[in-house]
């Protein structure tokens, strides 16, 4: 039998991905229970987590089946991850030969794995996820790669379902922020695929130089047009971005641009303090009212106004849940017997 992965929302069908979401709901509502018991979920963590591995492994538990959690350099061997490598520095095991060993131990397996090395066209290509799965006889799940977090883009659908309704043509703007660090573009790719799969009118707002990757931007207007929505425009400006917003999901990335150096992207960001969601902004939205989304973690007053967090538009903490939700949909879909 075939296996299936969940590498990206996109490699599922709009049939595909409203059934994980009409599941998600069924759970949610409390109508499924069992169906994962006997079952395995192994997950390699190559860099920090919090919602995704408590929320994966609770999934696991609710179900009857069992979450194993592995931290590569911590109880497990640090893995090199470079095709071909002459081993002799510091890893110990190749991430070909963890893929099969735990593909024969459990029944899936998922993978975080954030960019690494300096050459943009190099990791966006997702080689250590693509290869992980590559490698495993078993189904594999994208916990956050260089390029895609599905799992979040799921939970993140879910929610502009739940808050919004018909989501058709509703207007959902994807807003750059400040941060401290350049982040990966994994969660605003998804997210914003995410929204182009519900039919939306998609808007994103980023400070010039912060562009998405070029790829990911055609994939989100090419989904858009396919569900009948419309990709707007791309705007430079903090406060034009939000009018007329539905929905608002603020998140920090890196420039691509500038991938693999550092002091030239810590420059270009220097001076974009004030890309941060505000009170005033938020009134910007349609009727003032547009919900206000981010994957978590967040950075108080920097990304977000701890008003606007803690206030009536903010559906963080929703969305953080129904993370909960939507993975245990995936899992029973990949390898459970729903009741």
């Amino acid at each position: 039998m075939t296996k299936r992965d969940f590498l990206a929302l996109e490699d599922w069908s709009t049939d595909e991905v409203d059934g994980l979401l009409a599941l998600a709901g069924r759970i949610k509502r409390g109508e499924v229970t069992g169906g994962l018991e006997r079952k395995v979920l192994a997950m390699v963590f190559m860099d920090p987590s919090l919602r995704t591995r408590t929320s994966f492994e609770t999934a696991m538990y609710l179900h009857g089946g069992h979450g194993i959690v592995l931290e590569p350099g911590k109880g497990s061997w640090a893995l090199e991850t470079e095709p071909g490598a002459v081993m002799d520095g510091d890893t110990v095991e190749h991430i070909v030969d963890a893929a099969r060993v735990l593909g024969r131990y459990a029944d899936a397996l998922g993978l975080r794995s954030f960019p690494r090395g300096s050459d943009w066209a190099v990791a966006r290509k997702d080689l250590i996820l693509r290869n992980f799965a590559r490698y495993c006889e078993k189904p594999v799940i994208n916990l956050e790669s260089a390029r895609r977090h599905p799992c979040q883009a799921l939970a993140d659908a879910m929610t502009l379902r739940e808050k919004l309704g018909d989501t058709a043509g509703k207007r959902f703007v994807l807003t750059w922020a400040w941060h401290p660090k350049a982040l990966p573009t994994a969660v605003p790719a998804s997210a914003a695929l995410a929204a182009a799969r519900l039919g939306m009118e998609i808007v994103i707002g980023r400070p010039e130089g912060y562009e998405l990757d070029p790829e990911d931007t055609a994939l989100v207007r090419r989904l858009t047009q396919e569900a009948g929505g419309e990709f707007v425009h791309i705007i430079d400006d903090p406060d034009d971005a939000l009018v007329g917003a539905d929905a608002v999901y603020v998140k920090s990335w890196g420039s691509v641009k500038l991938y693999g150096k550092p002091e030239e992207e810590a420059a270009l960001r220097a001076g974009l303090r004030d890309w941060r969601l505000t009170p005033a902004r938020l009134r910007g939205t349609r009727g003032g009212k547009g919900i206000v989304m981010h994957c978590l973690p967040v950075r108080r007053n920097v990304e977000i106004d701890d008003a606007v967090l803690d206030g009536p538009n903010s559906v963080v903490v929703d969305q953080a849940e129904n993370r909960l939700h939507a993975q245990r949909a995936l899992l029973l879909e990949l390898l459970g017997t729903r009741s």
